[in-house]
């Protein structure tokens, strides 16, 4: 029989709570020095060796023996098939999912602007997609044909004209529902690559894989480590950490239905974040004792319990406003306020990457169908991120048109701040326009 779980319990009225909340919320996403050298031979194999290293590497870390990049590259016919392929049930999903994805963040589009000033100059901000964005999606069981939607939709309503996906297929397991997934929001092009190479591709291109402006997408420590080393050839969207949830409850939601959205986070990988934080002890033990009876259920029952042991937790506090105070203290990933009127609260949050209100509103329906992006900032990062949205595909160029008045007048104004800085080249630049 297997041992009751130990989630730990803390009290924010404890002396040490700080130091506790604080060992609870570590976590480092740095691999280490093997890894890191692992990844800058395969970056570097792949600029100088393009297709013959990605073959190589496919073929010696996916299993995959391969005559030529040709057998790794998916045409739209083989995303059109796989839409056949896939249950009535899946495709309609799907389809619902990506319609209420596309809605939302057709909201986020940002159009160019101008102003003119008295004198007639014009002032503004052209807004203009990036040409081409890659997107990992991870391969083989492991997928996520959710994440090509919340990945891909985005850039394709922000107008970039072309969406690269890579997506592994280790020992040729191809995942069908990512693949039409693929088809319904719109990549253009798909190759069969992963991992730091599949990076270092989207990168720096090869013969068949063209580089891209951006590489957006969850994977691996490899993965991950590769897009730092990459970062600044191209943009990236983040380097996520393990996915996080944050429960804060009034006591009054069913203790059954927290429990299952603790574990709708810890499920994904051992070292995932479950947290709930109420005023009401004697709800944290209803919770408990449900989290005790219905782990034991799950079909990753062994991940979520590594992961609810191991950085779960159960946070008593003395009201709902030292629960705020916590949750802005935590920055979770994904906040829940499964509370009354939640609306009451949401001012007061200043730091979560989404915000689900009320009892009803279940974190998993934000991972899959709600509309919001569920590429989210993790391990605190909220404070100073946000999800991945339109604004992350396009880019804004300022505009500054001058009139010969104008032109005089800044004239004046930038030749005192340029001789201040001792640069005269940008003075006499802007004096040669002053009228006299």
């Amino acid at each position: 029989m297997t041992a009751p779980t130990a989630i730990r319990r803390l009290n924010a009225a404890d002396q040490d709570f700080a130091r506790h909340l604080d060992h609870l919320l570590s976590w480092e996403s740095v691999s280490d020095d093997a890894v890191n050298q692992r990844v800058l031979d395969i970056i570097k194999a792949v600029r100088e060796r393009g297709d013959a290293a990605l073959v190589e590497f496919t073929e010696k870390f996916d299993g995959l023996q391969v005559a030529a990049m040709a057998d790794l590259i998916l045409p739209r016919e083989r995303l059109e098939l796989a839409l056949t392929r896939i249950s009535a049930e899946q495709r309609a999903a799907l389809e619902k999912a990506a319609e209420r994805v596309r809605l939302y963040h057709e909201r986020q589009k940002q159009d160019s602007w101008t102003y003119t000033e008295a004198d007639g100059t014009v002032l503004g901000q052209k807004v203009t997609p990036l040409d081409r964005a890659g997107l990992y999606v991870p391969g083989g069981k492991a997928s996520y044909p959710s994440s090509v939607l919340m990945n891909a939709i985005p850039a394709k309503v922000a107008g970039v004209p072309e969406v690269v996906m890579v997506v592994p297929t280790p020992r040729g397991e191809i995942n069908e529902i990512v693949l039409a997934a693929a088809c319904i929001a719109g990549v253009d092009r798909v190759f069969t690559i992963g991992g730091a190479q599949a990076v270092a591709a989207l990168a720096y291109g090869t013969e068949s894989v063209p580089p891209v402006d951006k590489i957006v997408g969850p994977g691996n420590i490899y993965v991950a480590t590769a897009k730092r080393h990459v970062f600044g050839k191209v943009g990236i969207d983040m380097i996520a950490g393990p996915s996080e949830i944050l429960v804060v409850c009034d006591g009054q939601t069913d203790p059954d239905w927290i429990a299952m959205d603790l574990f709708s986070q810890a499920e994904h990988d051992e070292d995932a974040q479950a947290i709930l934080v109420s005023p009401d002890a004697a709800f944290l033990d209803r919770v408990a004792a449900s989290i005790a009876r219905l782990l034991p259920t799950l079909e990753r029952e062994t991940i979520a319990r590594t992961s609810m042991e191991g950085r779960g937790a159960l946070i008593q506090v003395a009201d709902m406003a030292q629960a705020i105070e916590v949750a802005n203290r935590i920055a979770p990933e994904h906040l829940e306020l499964s509370v009354e009127n939640p609306e009451q609260y949401l001012p007061q949050i200043r730091h979560a990457g989404a915000i689900f209100m009320g009892r009803y509103t279940a974190e998993a329906l934000g991972d899959y169908c709600a509309g919001p992006n569920h590429v989210l900032p993790t391990s605190g990062t909220a404070r100073f991120s946000s999800p991945l949205g339109v604004y992350d595909f396009q880019k804004r160029s300022s505009i500054i048109h001058c009139s010969a008045e104008g032109a005089s007048e800044l004239g004046k104004v930038a030749s005192v701040l340029a001789r201040g800085e001792s640069l005269t080249a940008h003075a006499r630049s802007a004096e040669y326009r002053i009228k006299n």
